[in-house]
């Protein structure tokens, strides 16, 4: 299995699973709690439950850069 630098294969066997598990959140809308891929051998690969965008890997917001004294 050929693996990418995401660290996700890029072909996945017959029978893997994604999962997402999750429940009720405010207005409607679903609060995610878990995502993973299960292979068929009951091996998985754990996933960020809020995926990392390519702007939000260049900049992490919340961190603000001060010039230091």
């Amino acid at each position: 299995m050929a693996y990418r630098s995401s660290g996700l294969p890029s072909r996945f066997p017959v029978g893997t699973k994604f999962v997402i598990e999750g429940r009720p959140g405010r207005e409607g809308k679903m609060q995610v709690s878990k995502r993973y891929i299960e292979f068929p051998d009951g091996s998985f690969i754990r996933l960020p439950v809020h995926p990392l965008t390519e702007k939000s890997r260049a900049r992490r917001p919340g961190r603000s850069r001060s010039p230091r004294r």
